[in-house]
This record gives structure tokens, sequence and C-alpha cells, in this order.
């Protein structure tokens, strides 16, 4: 269920769902999902679903990343992306292909050095690491070209605005429970622009780092 055919259906199943960015699909299709979840799940990593990881956190489903990585990359290549949520580390792996730089903040250790691991075995060294609270992110490497946040913010935290760098671009669910919709926000000249784009659901992005 690991096997080069099985990804080809994902990925033809990404496309079939109107994802377009070849370089993302590209990504996707040589990133060793199998590798980001418990063995007892691999034979399900292929599968267009989010699988959970342990800690209440899942690893997201395939088609979530591609479009977050899509919308972060539409107006062109990005040197240095923040990433809330480090997880599993898939996402972080995606990104670290598609972006010259990402800095990856985590609240959950455990989560957090198991996702490290991953990416030294998979020899991506363009990827830091911060153990912290995601609703601060990382305001001592500020500012960001991209931010991507893996899960769902009650309202959208003014430290990530603030880190954000002009015409920069920040992709998040916002929301509670069952209503949750994936949002964008340019940096402009004038302020923020926001756009709404479609209903998602995450896990909720929690203060506090946690051991």
């Amino acid at each position: 269920m690991t096997s080069q055919r099985t990804r080809e259906r994902l990925i033809q199943r990404l496309c079939d769902e109107g994802l377009a960015n070849a370089q993302v699909l590209e990504v996707l299709r040589r990133t060793p999902r199998h590798l980001f979840v418990d063995e007892a799940l691999a034979h399900r990593a292929y599968e267009d679903t989010a699988l959970p990881i342990g800690h209440n956190q899942t690893i997201s489903q395939p088609y979530m990343v591609a479009r977050m990585s899509e919308l972060l990359l539409a107006a062109g290549p990005l040197d240095k992306v923040m990433e809330i949520g480090t997880g599993s580390g898939y996402q972080t792996a995606v990104l670290a292909q598609l972006v010259e730089r990402v800095f990856s903040v985590e609240r959950i250790k455990v989560l957090q050095d198991r996702a490290k691991e991953r990416l030294q075995a998979l020899d991506q060294r363009n990827v830091v690491f911060r153990w912290g609270d995601g609703w601060e992110g990382w305001p001592a490497l500020a500012p960001y070209n991209g931010i991507i946040v893996t899960a769902v913010a009650t309202d959208v935290p003014q430290a990530l605005l603030d880190q954000l760098a002009p015409g920069g671009r920040l992709v998040i669910p916002v929301g509670s429970g069952d209503v949750q919709q994936l949002m964008l926000i340019v940096r402009e000249e004038q302020g923020f622009s926001r756009h709404i784009l479609e209903s998602v659901r995450f896990v909720p992005l929690l203060n506090g780092p946690l051991a």
C-alpha cells in the first residue's frame, strides 16, 4: 500500500479535485507519507484523509496539505516561511521542498522530536525548529514571506499578522467546532486583505508549550 502506484492514485485524485500546481503535486508524489504515520497505519498513508498521530493531533489530509501549499505559493516563490504546528512533520517536509527556508513551531515536544528525526532521515536541512506557543509565532526571526497554520484558531493571532512581511501571505483555518473556514490573508500597503476560501476541519490551535 506504499507503492508508487498507490501514490499515483492519490495524485490523480488531487488533480480531479482541482489542484493544479505541478510543483506541489510532484512534491506530494515523491514525499513518503507512510514514514510520517505510525507503522500500524502505513497501509492508509496514501488515502486522502487525515490520520491520528497521538496527543490528540492528526497528520493533515493530503488534499489540504496541497491546497494550503498552493495558496502560499500562488504569488510566486518564497524564501522564508513559518509553519505553526509541526505535528508529524509531513507538511514541513512538503514545504521544505517548495521554499528556501522553513521555520517550524510546535508546542508538543515529543511530536517535534519525532518530526526532526524524520526530516533528518530524508536529508532535509533547510528547516529550523522551535518548541513553543504557536499563537506567538517566532518573532525573533520575523518577518516571513509566508506563514502557514495547521490548526484552527478562534481568531487570527495578531502576533502572526505582525510577523508577516509586506506582500506576505498567511494561510490559516479560523473558527471553532464544526464551523471552520480556510482563510488567506495578504499583507498589503494599506493593511491586510482577507479571503475566505472553503470549509475545513482542523484540530484547535492551543496555547502554551507541552513537554
